[in-house]
């Protein structure tokens, strides 16, 4: 069925301003289940209708829509580093950046390997995740991330505290930030031979680069908005502002969502419009995250039952390190909390299904097998739906002595109302 890509865009807005009249969670007896339809799993399944169900968007229409995608991806981005303000981040302890950075380096750590030793013994597997090398890296930094927003949700169902809540909501963050640092390595992977020789050279070259992307992105906004009056919107120069940041990373093979998230991490450190942006950002969420779950479950595919296998054995060996090395990190003094307090950052969001859908535009045009990239994206929307279902669970483990523990950290920014996981 030919589909123009005028009128799936319609579509596409249409689903997303209905999304903003639906009810918000009501948290009495909200289950795991509940959480995961409240972070948009509906709208996952709408888009895998629409796309491999009934073959109405197909992938040439989303290779058509290809700006909107980026703009989403940028836009979860820009979400993300609108939370890291110095202000807020100089006021977070030592140990809660150790624990944070020990706790995505074990999760990277732990999938990765996993990935590669299911690759190894199902061909099949190895067959899906393609180019194997920068899949598994992919594997590993998506498992790195948390989500500040996903964290939030569950930690309100299960009853904590506000400061707690805050507590956990730095160290999602924190931890998010690690796993995009780290999945610039599989994306500068994409022909290095264009960066440099060698891939440590090719590495810090593409990361100056998109550095260097993100902060004109940035500078471009500040010179947009700098002899406009307080009372003036900046919600057009804001959507110019990331429009173009997300193009010109996804046409210099960057990525939308690090140029994104660098260019507004500048905006609000500079910026004396940096509360109306993030009202701006917050103002948007909801919609653009339902345009950007359409899209993300149009795409996937499931070449082999073996991935349905894979993803809980992987979420296990995400759960099991981040418990593991924040335990024992604890355990050395690193921090003045339960030590079960690693599992209170296990739920993940659309920050990390923007990392998968940003890997399948960069790799999914040259993947050798028949799902196109599409299968890893699955294995990643899968995983974080395993991962929101054993949260709440988890986090109630987590808390059984995080109560009595000392003062939380404070929250990056004034945390707003989460319409999505990022």
């Amino acid at each position: 069925m030919n589909v123009s890509p005028v009128l799936a865009l319609a579509g596409l807005a249409a689903i997303g301003l209905l999304v903003t009249r639906l009810p918000p969670v009501r948290w009495h007896h909200v289950t795991s289940v509940d959480l995961v339809l409240a972070a948009g799993a509906p709208l996952v399944l709408l888009g895998l209708v629409l796309g491999p169900g009934i073959d109405l968007v197909t992938r040439s229409v989303l290779g058509a829509l290809a700006p909107v995608t980026a703009l989403a991806i940028g836009w979860i981005g820009a979400a993300l580093g609108a939370r890291f303000e110095w202000r807020y981040l100089r006021r977070i302890g030592r140990d809660t950046w150790l624990l944070a950075a020990l706790s995505a380096a074990a999760a990277f750590v732990a999938v990765a390997l996993g990935a590669w030793l299911l690759g190894r013994v199902v061909p099949a597997l190895s067959s899906a995740w393609t180019p194997r090398l920068a899949a598994v890296l992919t594997l590993g930094a998506v498992a790195a991330a948390s989500g500040p927003g996903a964290v939030i949700l569950v930690a309100r169902a299960v009853g904590l505290r506000m400061r707690v809540t805050r507590a956990f909501s730095v160290a999602a963050a924190l931890e998010t930030a690690c796993g995009a640092l780290a999945f610039t390595v599989p994306l500068a992977l994409h022909r290095p031979h264009q960066l440099a020789g060698r891939l440590e050279l090719g590495w810090l070259a593409w990361l100056v680069l998109a550095a260097g992307s993100g902060a004109l992105i940035g500078m471009v906004f500040l010179s947009l908005t700098q002899r406009r009056p307080e009372q003036t919107d900046v919600g057009f120069p804001l959507l110019a502002t990331l429009l173009f940041g997300a193009g010109l990373g996804d046409a210099a093979e960057l990525s939308p969502f690090l140029v994104c998230a660098l260019a507004t991490a500048l905006i609000v450190n500079v910026s004396p419009r940096r509360h109306a942006v993030r009202r701006v950002l917050a103002d948007w969420e909801r919609p653009i995250y339902a345009i950007f779950l359409v899209i993300a479950g149009a795409l996937l595919t499931l070449p082999t039952v073996w991935i349905l296998v894979a993803v809980p054995l992987l979420a296990a060996a995400r759960a099991a390190a981040k418990w593991a090395v924040v335990r024992y990190g604890v355990a050395l003094r690193l921090a003045g909390a339960s030590p079960d307090v690693g599992l209170g950052t296990l739920a993940q969001g659309g920050a990390v299904i923007a990392l998968g859908l940003n890997f399948f535009t960069t790799y999914g045009g040259e993947s050798t097998g028949a799902s196109g990239g599409g299968a890893l994206l699955t294995t990643i929307v899968l995983g974080v739906v395993a991962a929101q279902l054993a949260a709440p669970p988890l986090m109630a483990l987590a808390l059984r002595t995080t109560a009595a523990s000392p003062a939380a950290p404070a929250s990056l920014t004034p945390t707003a109302e989460p319409a999505e996981q990022r």
